[in-house]
């Protein structure tokens, strides 16, 4: 049975040749069977749609160079075509690749299992022809009931001849303060000038979806809600990142998980980075009103999945509790990932952009800020395109230019810093220290039922190893739910047989992750392409770090009663099920904690996620080291003058990783800055 017929060519893969998108399928055959054509289709798409042109390239080179005879002789496959191996010898070649000492091969292996093993299970396939691997795997997805009080957004829109002033394609809009961006930053600011009388407009890049059209299925979420249609990645392939990427930014499709930044990095960032007042009553304040505004109350109910890490912590004796979360009368349908139709989540669209639009902000969706109008030394607006983010070619997109004496740049820590540097704005340290949380994966599998996807999303947390020690940094453990696609791709492949037989029984993993705070960093920069790029990379107090993540999280997923573990890599590190002896059982696991302890964790090697960045525009008192200051004002340069009228309000701002969670605080900083934008305004 195969999922589903052939899609019709796409205009996004016309340029790939016959043979090209022929060897992707056979690579699709190789690590999922069935429909490989279909998946084939669909992945050369998306790389054209949402990856960096020179990655593109590279990729169709490595399927080109696969069909050469004497390369494959070279690489050890014999002198034959990839398309003419026998299944088992495609197998053993890409796994090969997997372990290879070339990161090259490593990055290119990731690359094509990720997207590969994501398309296979988070295709829905046609109507009449359901994904088969959902009805093996036990995937029902519940479809919440729509909500009876959808969001009050109603963007502008925006066409010549309409809304602004239209002189041929170009449309000009006047506000006091215009922001780039809608997230959790972006949300807070809007409602606190509007409410102060000032005239404002969001410009979001991406799509605006009501939530009676939020998707009801993972391929659809990915493409129309996430950023980069979920294909972000660190530049090696080697950190998968998601971030949201529409009016609500990632508090459309987050868990929902609210935790406030740990004293110990308060008072780090108000004594080493000069975030007066943060430390204190004020930040205590910030965050209550937040808090407030969200509704944030514990979990309602605990999942199998989440009841894992409580039952498991309980008997070790570790902290573990249940998560709060911006949500009311939730309904437990596990889709918190898809957007929320039953508008139960207080995402931006229910809370903070909701209240910012009763107050009179306009809202424009797909509109991508592209530079900050400037005169002399303060801002004068912003330009934008906008027609891009639904998929119009480049010729039917059009330039809005926004003007306004503010400019809040609230953009996430990903694309803030791109804004910034292609108007000009010189700071050395912007792009720089990024941080993603490096997060770790580790599963259970059990005898009874877990069903990752059902219930709430995130349920239950560990902040035991919240603080750091010597060698290592703090870590928040967390219940990890998943869908049949983001599953797929996180989980390890060891050959198709091997990582079907695993999805087959997958309803009873339970997986806990770890948000790690950053041991070492990355940056932020434009490919020669102009597109974002992300490099990253790992300190050993990082290694140290995931490592003893890694150890402990077994350990609870243990004592809750897994008959077996797993911990995420290339290859993974498995623990039983096996016949042990008289005290077997406990000599295997001290040797499975002393491989974990030392788990190789160079680049595409040990799985790594990330679902938060920040660092980028780093706010704080020393002009050499912090782009903007502490009341997150934009310096012109490493001195303490700023530019007039020119502020971030996002992740970005963050001086180091928090090791939590970042929402609430995001959501805090914005308050702080709201504050300076108001008095200067």
């Amino acid at each position: 049975m195969t999922i589903a017929s052939t899609p019709s060519p796409s205009a996004h893969v016309a340029t790939w040749s016959t043979a090209e998108l022929a060897t992707l399928a056979a690579i699709a055959e190789t690590f999922v069977r069935g429909a490989a054509t279909r998946r084939a289709n669909l992945a050369a798409a998306a790389l054209e749609l949402a990856a960096d042109p020179e990655q593109v390239a590279q990729l169709r080179m490595v399927l080109r160079l696969l069909e050469r005879p004497i390369v494959n002789r070279v690489l050890g496959a014999g002198f034959s075509r990839f398309r003419d191996l026998s299944p088992a010898a495609r197998e053993r070649y890409l796994l090969t690749w997997s372990t290879s000492r070339l990161a090259q091969r490593r990055s290119a292996y990731q690359a094509l299992r990720k997207l590969l093993c994501f398309l296979a299970y988070a295709d829905p396939g046609d109507p009449g022809a359901p994904n088969p691997h959902w009805a093996r795997m036990g995937y029902r997805p519940d479809v919440a009931p729509l909500t009876s009080q959808p969001t009050p957004i109603r963007p502008l829109a925006i066409a010549p001849g309409g809304v602004g002033t239209a002189a041929g394609s170009a449309i000009t809009l006047d506000a006091d303060v215009v922001i780039a961006g809608s997230g959790a930053g972006a949300g807070v600011i809007a409602r606190e000038l509007a409410a102060a009388g000032r005239a404002v407009i969001v410009l979001e890049a991406g799509p605006f979806v009501p939530e009676p059209e939020m998707p009801t299925h993972e391929l659809a979420a990915f493409d129309r809600l996430y950023l980069d249609h979920g294909l972000t990645s660190t530049w090696d392939g080697s950190i998968s990142i998601l971030a949201g990427a529409g009016v609500g930014g990632g508090t459309t499709i987050n868990w929902m998980t609210c935790i406030a930044a740990p004293p110990e990095i308060r008072a780090e960032w108000a004594r080493d980075h000069g975030l007066a007042g943060f430390e204190g009553s004020e930040g205590d304040a910030d965050y209550a009103a937040i808090k407030g505004e969200l509704g944030v109350t514990p979990a309602p109910t605990l999942p199998a999945k989440d009841a894992a890490l409580t039952v498991g912590a309980r008997a070790l004796g570790i902290e573990a509790a249940p998560t709060e979360r911006n949500a009311a009368a939730c309904t437990s349908c596990g889709s918190c990932p898809f957007g929320c139709r039953a508008g139960t989540k207080r995402s931006g669209l229910q809370a903070h952009l909701a209240d910012a639009t009763l107050h009179g902000a306009r809202i424009v969706a797909d509109a991508r800020v592209d530079r900050i109008l400037l005169e002399g030394d303060r801002v004068a607006g912003v330009e934008a395109t906008i027609g891009w983010a639904a998929g119009e070619q480049p010729a039917s997109a059009r330039q809005l230019t926004v003007h306004a004496r503010q400019v809040v740049i609230a953009a996430g820590a990903l694309r803030s810093p791109a804004v910034l540097v292609r108007s000009g704005l010189g700071h050395p340290a912007i792009g720089h220290h990024l941080r993603l949380h490096p997060v770790p994966l580790v599963a259970g599998r059990f005898n009874e039922p877990i069903e990752m996807w059902s219930g709430v999303m995130q349920a239950a947390r560990s902040t035991e190893y919240g603080s750091g020690e010597r060698g290592r940094n703090g870590y928040v453990i967390e219940s990890a739910p998943g869908h049949p696609g983001l599953i797929a791709l996180a989980f390890s492949w060891e050959g198709a047989d091997a990582h079907a037989a695993m999805m087959d029984r997958i309803g009873t993993f339970a997986p806990l992750i770890a948000i790690t705070r950053d041991g070492g960093e990355g940056r932020v920069g434009l490919s020669r392409s102009g597109s974002v790029r992300v490099d990253y990379r790992l300190d050993p107090t990082g290694v140290a770090t995931l490592r003893h993540a890694l150890v402990r999280m077994a350990r609870i997923l243990r004592a809750a009663g897994a008959r077996e573990l797993v911990a995420m890599g290339t290859p993974p590190a498995w623990h039983g099920p096996q016949a042990f002896g008289p005290g077997g059982e406990e000599r295997a696991f001290g040797a499975f904690e002393q491989r974990l302890a030392s788990f190789d964790f160079r680049p595409n090697r040990g799985t790594i996620f990330s679902a938060h960045q920040m660092g980028t525009v780093r706010m704080g008192s020393n002009p050499r080291i912090h782009p903007c200051d502490p009341a997150g004002r934009v310096r012109s340069g490493t001195s303490d003058r700023v530019v007039g009228g020119l502020y971030v309000a996002d992740a970005s701002l963050f001086p180091t990783a928090i090791g939590a969670n970042p929402m609430l605080t995001v959501m805090a900083l914005a308050r702080r800055v709201a504050r300076t934008v108001v008095s200067e305004g």
